[in-house]
């Protein structure tokens, strides 16, 4: 009989990585009741929603410098050092923002300069958190990682925003950022109990050369190439939170409660898909169950534009939340199995900074498309352009939807520049 919930081997088999995993969710929650104290607490001070949404801008570079740099560091040193380190440093920052909070005139500038090293810190720390966890399981167990860590990362912004909101009405908000301290207290003592992880195949020393290796790695793999691009193609052209306050508004004739609604819906899809993701312990091709699901992503997104009941317009972007989430789990899988150890942190850290630029230039798009036309063709023609824009990406690089996830392989372990080149000429297809 064929799995239907998540499975749960890699907890099973790997202490590591069950206390890696157990205290990631402590840290994700954590770092969701930051988000939420963070925009609550400027917007009482400022009572301007421009200077609320200045958070993503503050951090949008700081992240992406992060990222990149974070990924060469992930590969040059033992990665649990790095996990103590940078959980350290975050759990500084989230201090320094509870004493800011705790004073009488609370100063908005230091808000913002710590929110943007708290993202640096961030995306240095995921890269490293990525690869250690990934190079602990076995590669036939690389499905069933991704999806646990999925469902962690979609419970935490689920339930994180929800009992922050309900933490910050009992005791304001200097208490819920020590809340988010104790958080990091947790990671830094479960990384402290597990052995050192140095790269596979020898660390690379850190440094532009290093980088510019990361990157130069995509050089001849289509299949990498394309994962990447169907998530800024499904990010970019499919985006539409920032309008769903004018929605709830315009076209749902709703408040507060609509908005939250709306928010929380593809939370709760990934949720689902998440839990529900045995199945994909059997699917070879991973590939094209990516391109199945950003073409419902799309679909969902476009109908949500069209429809004007509320409890259908919840159903569709659940449904768009669940296929992103499969869609997430076989591109995490495909991009892991591929990336030799000694480079996983650097390919981890161009993830990321996929992920953290695609959603920030998507609302963006969104609300720009919104502004000349109306918000409800900003969603059905950014949902189609993301179904245009995956077949697009299919039949230019056929590589992803022949792509076969084969069990007991090792990725190809590179260890000099000249074995490198080898490497991108063999794997070509």
């Amino acid at each position: 009989m064929a799995k239907i919930f998540v499975d749960r081997e890699p907890l099973r088999r790997y202490p590591e990585f069950r206390r890696l995993w157990i205290s990631q969710g402590i840290s994700s929650i954590g770092s969701q009741l930051a988000i939420v104290t963070l925009a609550v607490q400027i917007y009482e001070l400022t009572h301007s929603t421009i200077d609320v949404g200045l958070i993503s801008l503050v951090q949008l570079l700081p992240a992406l410098f992060g990222s990149l740099v974070g990924g060469s560091i992930a590969d040059a040193m033992d990665r649990r050092r790095l996990l103590m380190i940078t959980g350290s440093c975050a759990m500084v920052v989230a201090a320094l923002l509870a004493i800011n909070a705790m004073g009488r005139h609370p100063l908005l500038w230091v808000i913002y300069l710590l929110a943007a090293l708290a993202a640096v810190i961030q995306s240095i720390d995921s890269p490293a958190r990525t690869s250690l966890l990934m190079s602990i399981v076995d590669r036939e167990l690389l499905v069933s990682a991704n999806a646990l860590r999925g469902v962690l990362g979609q419970f935490a912004q689920v339930v994180g925003p929800s009992v922050g909101g309900i933490l910050i009405a009992l005791f304001h908000v200097a208490p819920v950022y020590w809340i988010n301290v104790a958080s990091f207290l947790a990671v830094i003592i479960a990384v402290s109990t597990i052995s050192p992880h140095e790269p596979k195949g020898g660390a690379t020393r850190f440094g532009l050369r290093s980088i510019a290796e990361g990157i130069s790695f995509l050089k001849g793999r289509p299949v990498l190439q394309s994962c990447f691009l169907a998530d800024l193609n499904a990010n970019i052209l499919g985006m539409p939170t920032s309008l769903f306050p004018a929605l709830a508004t315009v076209q749902f004739h709703g408040g507060s409660r609509t908005i939250g609604l709306l928010y929380a819906a593809p939370g709760i899809g990934s949720v689902i898909g998440s839990t529900l993701s045995g199945w994909t312990l059997n699917v070879r091709r991973p590939g094209r169950a990516v391109i199945a699901c950003i073409t419902v992503w799309g679909l969902a997104l476009a109908g949500f534009g069209l429809v004007h009941a509320l409890v259908g317009a919840i159903v569709l972007l659940a449904i768009a939340g669940f296929a992103d989430q499969i869609s997430a789990i076989f591109r995490g899988s495909i991009i892991q199995s591929e990336a030799p150890d000694r480079l996983r942190g650097r390919i981890s850290a161009i993830q990321q900074a996929s992920n953290q630029a695609g959603p920030r230039l998507g609302n963006a798009e969104a609300g720009f498309v919104a502004g000349i036309f109306s918000p409800e063709i900003s969603v059905v023609s950014g949902g189609l352009g993301a179904v245009i824009g995956i077949m697009m990406i299919a039949l230019s690089m056929r590589g992803l939807a022949r792509y076969e996830l084969r069990r007991g392989e090792v990725a190809h372990e590179i260890v000099d520049p000249e074995s490198a080149s080898r490497a991108e000429g063999s794997s070509a297809p």
